[in-house]
């Protein structure tokens, strides 16, 4: 089918999306909803037999859907209605919710429902919830609805709220009030729900002292307490602050100032609070904990080491940065055989902290040293001389993130999972971590400028089927974990682990002699020099405009195949004349 993506945004949803129809053979192009009339263009252009619609934030223009079959995909059961969906199951503690995928109309989320999944809603934030049981739902529902358009059903289900057997109703956006924390009297568990029901986005409502904020990124704590609504703690960038009956982490924050309101990491959002409470240090090698927070615990199983790290949309700053690399060095020190790399489970890594970049001083010193401190950590895994390493991808990766794990022996990314192997779309960015020298080697010269030009984003099997990872693993998160440390296990205790390991090392320094990784590294940061310091500002363009939400006012060519007939078309004209 030729089918149209009609997008507010590029999300994680529109790009599995985007990746699975293309992988079914479907004729997919994309455009980002911007106005009603640029719609229509669109639909003109591309001629869709099928507009899908993962991510909006208003109708489509009925000069749209009485044209062409318009696919709305909503996160809510049959029969719910209205912008908050799943900000309202995760409040009112839902044991199930689900995602349809109906057909669009002069009512909003009101037209026929053409298929629909349930799933169990877990207690978590809803970016996190969004990215697994939502997304996983809406390929499944899409799928079918695309079966039974194709052969020949003549139109949806009528879910009517207040029918019988229909628990969906219409519901008003969540107003602040509704989320609102009364530090005084609420308890662990209802702070929560509210902080989990607005993660990614608005966040919560709150003061603090003088200064209105929105909380993010927030982690029960178990053993810490203190005077209820007092902040009481800081460990790496997260702040903690007491409740009834325990304590919640705050991981990010969002505080209007002369830099820009945007979230940055708590402590650095809030300077005053963090300077005023203790300091919980994490050693070197943090062992891994329960009913607390931490963004990076170590834990061994025998002969494997797990380093798990878990960075707030994969996003890695500079001390992050630093900290991995130095639990990552203490673990080659410990008497194991392979050490695992496991992300969290959104994101394995996007590579640099943009929005840590942005709030700096100076945004291209930040961006400098952000980039040296995650070579650095690329450089301590490249030249890992005693064990054998694995990058577990159980989350999405992108840019240097997808980079970083191929700086490891052996990748394994979980069934699902999207990597977005190139940099160019935030202001033609050269990119580092030394994937001048891995990536070619995974996919042949030709097959890495391709990957850096196609700027798609690209399925965990696909990448498989590239070269650029290594195996594809189960689809549910837990089962990835433990497959991951069933293969780290047989690797450890394989009869061939030293002849494997001294293999290693004899390409290693092999490849060392042909061109060394100082080189590699000189000649990547020389380009990345010229994007943080050169003439041409837009990589700070482009970090500015993700950073701040700016709307977008055109889509991308490489996404718009629509709009790249056009522009050839009018070249030919043009030539013509």
């Amino acid at each position: 089918m030729r089918i149209l993506l009609l997008t507010h945004s590029y999300n994680s949803l529109a790009q599995r999306l985007h990746a699975e129809l293309a992988r079914r053979g479907h004729d997919v192009s994309v455009e980002l909803d911007i106005a009603d009339a640029v719609t229509a263009e669109a639909v003109a252009a591309h001629a869709p037999d099928l507009v899908v619609a993962p991510f909006l934030k208003r109708a489509i223009p009925e000069s749209v859907w009485r044209r062409v079959r318009c696919l709305v995909v909503h996160p809510g059961i049959p029969g719910d209605r209205g912008p908050s969906s799943l900000d309202w199951a995760i409040l009112d503690g839902e044991a199930t919710w689900g995602v349809t995928a109906l057909q669009a109309n002069a009512v909003m989320d009101g037209g026929d429902v053409w298929a629909h999944r349930e799933f169990a809603l877990p207690a978590a934030r809803k970016s996190s919830v969004y990215r697994h049981e939502v997304t996983e739902a809406a390929v499944a529902a899409v799928f079918e609805a695309i079966a039974r358009i194709e052969r020949g059903d003549a139109r949806g289900e009528r879910f009517e709220p207040g029918a019988p057997g229909v628990r969906g109703r219409p519901r008003p956006p969540v107003r602040a009030d509704e989320r609102r924390i009364d530090w005084s009297t609420e308890r662990t568990g209802a702070v929560l729900r509210k902080l989990w029901s607005a993660d990614g986005a608005p966040g919560v409502a709150d003061r603090v002292g003088d200064a209105d904020c929105r909380l993010f990124d927030a982690h029960a704590e178990t053993r810490l307490t203190g005077r209820p609504g007092e902040w009481i703690a800081r460990r790496a960038d997260a702040l903690c602050r007491a409740t009834v009956d325990g304590a919640v982490w705050i991981g990010h924050v969002r505080r209007p100032c002369d830099a820009g309101d945007f979230k940055r990491p708590a402590a650095l959002a809030l300077p005053e609070v963090a300077a005023g409470v203790p300091v919980l240090p994490l050693p070197a090698l943090p062992p891994r904990e329960t009913g607390t927070w931490q963004d990076i615990g170590y834990e061994e199983r025998g002969q494997v080491g797990i380093l798990r790290f878990d960075f707030y949309n994969g996003a890695m700053s500079t001390s992050q940065c630093e900290r991995l690399r130095r639990a990552f060095v203490e673990a080659t020190r410990r008497p194991t055989r392979v050490i695992v790399l496991a992300g969290g489970p959104d994101f394995w890594s996007n590579g640099i902290h943009l929005n840590a970049i942005e709030a700096a001083e100076s945004p291209a010193d930040e961006s400098w040293a952000n980039i040296v401190a995650i070579d650095d950590l690329a450089q301590a895994l490249l030249e890992c001389r005693t064990q054998l390493t694995v990058a577990a991808l159980a989350g999405n990766a992108a840019a240097g993130g997808v980079f970083l794990a191929l700086a490891t022996d052996r990748v394994i990314a979980r069934d699902g999972v999207v990597l977005n192997p190139h940099y160019k779309t935030l202001g033609n960015l050269y990119g580092s971590e030394y994937w001048t020298y891995r990536l070619p080697a995974r996919v042949g010269d030709a097959g890495a400028r391709a990957l850096m030009e196609e700027r798609l984003p690209m399925l965990a099997a696909d990448a498989g089927r590239r070269g650029l990872v290594d195996a594809v693993g189960c689809a549910p998160a837990q089962a990835f974990d433990a497959e991951v440390a069933d293969v780290a296990a047989s690797m450890a205790a394989d009869a061939g682990f030293a002849d494997a390991l001294a293999a290693k090392l004899r390409r290693r320094d092999s490849d060392e002699a042909v061109k060394p990784l100082a080189r590699y590294r000189d000649e990547e940061l020389a380009r990345m020099r010229l994007n943080f310091y050169g003439f041409d500002p837009s990589y700070h363009v482009a970090r500015y405009h993700f950073v701040h939400r700016v709307p977008h006012a055109w889509t991308p060519l490489h996404l718009a195949r629509h709009r790249r007939r056009i522009a050839a078309a009018g070249a030919v004209r043009a030539v013509a004349a």
